[in-house]
């Protein structure tokens, strides 16, 4: 029997959003307006190589017994009932209202597992919205847009720990060490049209698995292989060539583009190559800079480095352009390969285990406070309008990326680069090269907000 899970929440907080998004299609219907789905709707939802039963739910809403929304209510209560877990929907914009705390004591009741899921977290406001709704005591929130596909990588290692493997193995027997490094990495090679994707995966395989040809575009769907190098497992990605938007008439060519945008949400580490001879083009940037907001690890690979001219001092030389047209992923790991030749294999796969481990690096308290206090002591937040700003503590809420919440007074007025210094410096302190880091400011709570002041 499929493994069910049952999409739950408010009214209008983007439950058939993400139904769509899961099954591959527009099956429930969407709009701006609380309240569109009323009855529940099955489909078969597939999440990367993940295959499951979702069930999309009318919205938790309270009415007279009888009624249209009792009896929606009741659909979804039966849901709940044939579900074997939970998503939890929130809209992180809005932040966490009466509502959302009275679900939450409803989805514990269930007494199946759930998984809180902050949706339209992109941008600012849903940052901030989705570090509320720890509030919930659900765990830690999955930060997703259901609109734009972002969070998916980290939706699917959350189901991955609930949907039960084909082979009858014992569900409940949690994962080990050993098993947790004998996983596959989840990589995908991005780059330009042409610039040796296809060649470099071939040769790790030593087969010509992958259609190859001097032409641009041969690549159009997102191909999956699994490699095994030195004992450790991948499970890489080979995407179609990325052009700027301009340049895309085709329709084939734009669904080629979005397979390989998905690969990029759902990998772990990204691969970047680029052309020796026409490297760190515009599009190349764009294409790293996409990479780090999607938070994804990332790894540069120069290609076609045989037909360089071999002169001392090229290697540093690309390391300093890196740092230079990169600044946003300082220290990014930067490969000189030949995937024809076979050149520099060994250095990119170990880069990619690098990058994978920093990824998903979590700092120890004591040391995150040692650091937090030097770094304001050497230098201070400025004043902004005569007044102080004040930054209280900092704390990591997650890996993958390392990801930090700042408390202070005043967040809307920090400026983007005391941010920068914070984040450059602790780069250089826990060794964090070319990761992305997030660090999200949160105003802590005046304790006397509340009092009201004194009459003269």
């Amino acid at each position: 029997m499929s493994f069910t899970i049952a999409i739950i929440g408010r009214p209008n907080v983007g439950k058939s959003t993400l139904f769509n998004r899961l099954v591959g299609q527009k099956l429930a219907l969407v709009d701006d307006m609380p309240g569109v789905t009323r009855d529940r709707r099955e489909g078969e939802a597939r999440l990367h190589d993940l295959s499951f039963t979702i069930i999309d739910t009318a919205g938790l809403d309270e009415g007279p017994k009888g009624s249209l929304t009792a009896r929606m209510q009741e659909q979804t209560e039966t849901a709940i009932a044939l579900a074997d877990a939970l998503f939890f929907v929130i809209d992180a914009r809005i932040g966490l209202t009466p509502a959302d705390r009275a679900f939450a004591d409803f989805a514990r009741r269930a007494d199946k597992p759930v998984l809180l899921l902050a949706n339209k977290s992109e941008g600012k406001h849903g940052e901030l919205g989705a570090m509320e709704s720890y509030a919930l005591g659900l765990g830690d929130p999955i930060q997703i847009s259901a609109e734009h596909g972002e969070g998916m990588g980290e939706l699917y290692d959350a189901v991955s720990k609930l949907v039960p493997p084909t082979e009858d193995e014992d569900d409940e027997r949690e994962e080990t060490d050993e098993e947790r490094a004998a996983r596959p990495i989840r990589v995908a090679i991005v780059g330009r049209p042409n610039a040796g994707k296809s060649t470099l995966i071939n040769h790790l395989l030593g087969e010509e698995r992958l259609l190859t040809s001097p032409e641009a575009g041969t690549t159009r769907d997102s191909i999956a292989v699994e490699i095994e190098h030195k004992g450790r497992s991948f499970r890489v990605f080979d995407t179609a060539g990325l052009r700027r938007r301009s340049r895309i008439e085709e329709k084939l060519e734009k669904l080629s583009v979005a397979d390989a945008l998905r690969a990029v949400r759902f990998a772990e580490v990204v691969v970047l190559m680029m052309d020796s001879q026409n490297r760190f083009e515009e599009q190349d940037l764009r294409i790293a800079d996409l990479i780090e907001r999607e938070g994804r690890a990332l790894v540069i690979a120069v290609n076609k480095w045989d037909l360089m001219d071999a002169q001392p001092g090229q290697i540093s030389a690309l390391r300093r352009d890196a740092d230079h047209w990169l600044p946003q992923v300082a220290g990014v790991p930067i490969v000189a390969v030949s995937g024809l030749m076979g050149e520099g294999i060994d250095r990119l796969m170990q880069a990619i285990v690098e990058a994978y481990a920093v990824w998903n690096r979590r700092v120890p308290t004591a040391a995150l406070n040692r650091w937090f206090e030097g770094a304001i002591a050497n230098n201070p937040p400025p004043a902004v309008s005569g007044r102080r700003l004040k930054l209280n503590y900092i704390t990591q809420t997650k890996a993958r990326p390392p990801s930090f919440v700042l408390f202070c007074s005043r967040a809307d007025a920090i400026p983007q680069s005391y941010l920068r210094y914070l984040t450059n410096s602790m780069r250089e302190t826990f060794e964090l090269p070319g990761t992305p880091v997030r660090i999200t400011l949160r105003e802590k709570a005046n304790p006397f907000a509340h009092k009201r002041k004194r009459p003269n």
